[in-house]
């Protein structure tokens, strides 16, 4: 099957940390860049972060920068969001999508959507 999984999410205090995973199975993982997306309540879908197929270039929503770190492990057929110093303008649900560069992932029209999950972040 083609599918990618989100994980990690949560609830968090200001200040905190969460790791969120994006795990893949039916495609092989290092022919795609993948990109973090995030979605509020009655608020536009936001790119996050984007990671390319080799792993070298990565770029981020001028929101997250210095914040947020995005990741690729191959091997494990999974790309890693470690995000720090949250606040709860960083509260949606997160989902991570797939697609032959990152560049394409700016406006995307791929198939290959995760269900999201949800981030938190509330005293």
């Amino acid at each position: 099957q083609l599918q990618l999984v989100e994980s990690g999410g949560g609830l968090v205090q200001p200040g905190g940390s969460l790791r969120l995973s994006c795990a893949a199975s039916g495609f092989t993982l290092n022919s795609y860049a993948i990109a973090w997306f995030r979605q509020a309540p009655g608020k536009e879908r936001e790119g996050v972060a984007c990671i390319s197929y080799s792993g070298i270039s990565t770029n981020y929503a001028d929101s997250v920068k210095g914040r947020f770190t995005i990741s690729r492990d191959n091997a494990k057929k999974t790309v890693y969001l470690q995000m720090n110093s949250l606040d709860p303008g960083d509260t949606a649900v997160y989902y991570c999508a797939a697609d032959s560069s990152c560049r394409r992932l700016r406006t995307p029209t791929t198939d290959y959507w995760g269900q999201g999950t949800q981030v938190t972040v509330s005293s």
